[in-house]
């Protein structure tokens, strides 16, 4: 998904495209620029900010998921995706704020998903981390829209993507993802939602408990 979104960036005209890893070494595109980059780690976001000061665009694409239910989930495991998936994301647009708003404003966009608005008893730590960072993206939107900041949320399904070869469901191609989410960011939308099932997701929040719950999912 990443590597996706930032070719999407270079072929709308982005004269610089910054890519963040734990690994630097493993971007070797020469059209991106690479940044060491852990977002649970403090040092790392203020080197990152320090290096990407002509930001306008910060995409939080950093992501863990780890299978498991309610009771026999391991809290290490629901912590881990509660620092990356929700404070990673939090912790960088606190970073970059100041330095987005000093470049004349631009976006944030936060890779979000339809576990955000249903819970799952397969990834129930998951669900419980996007639904928070869903939470934090409206509130941050509210607060930065008049600093001339724009906090996008994308959502949709599993995406068909390496990290999700293993499972077998329906996937959104990245190429739908990236289209989506390059729409948002040039129409200046509170929300991408990319595929027919995220909407149905949304859209059935008013009678959630009924329509999305009366069975086991």
């Amino acid at each position: 998904m990443g590597y996706a979104l930032a070719y999407s960036f270079i072929e709308h005209g982005a004269t610089k495209v910054y890519a963040g890893a734990r690994d630097p070494n493993s971007i070797s595109d020469p059209r991106l620029t690479p940044i060491k980059l852990d977002v649970t780690d403090i040092d790392d976001i203020k080197r990152s900010r320090e290096k990407a000061a002509d930001t306008t665009i910060l995409v939080n694409n950093a992501g863990v998921f780890r299978a498991a239910s309610p009771l026999n989930a391991l809290l290490n495991n629901a912590r881990e995706e509660i620092e990356v998936n929700y404070l990673g994301a939090w912790s960088m647009a606190q970073a970059f704020t100041p330095i987005i708003k000093q470049n004349g404003g631009g976006k944030i966009v936060n890779m979000l998903s339809v576990a955000s608005w249903r819970a799952s008893t397969a990834m129930t730590g998951y669900a419980a981390s996007k639904a928070a960072e869903w939470s934090m993206s409206n509130a941050l939107r509210v607060e930065l829209r008049p600093q001339g900041i724009q906090v996008i949320g994308a959502h949709c399904g599993f995406v068909d993507a390496e990290s999700t070869k293993d499972i077998k469901a329906n996937k959104v191609s990245l190429d739908l993802l990236v289209q989506k989410v390059i729409e948002g960011i040039q129409e200046n939308l509170d929300e991408v939602l990319v595929d027919a099932y995220t909407r149905k997701i949304k859209a059935s929040l008013y009678d959630d408990q009924h329509l999305l719950y009366a069975t086991t999912n």
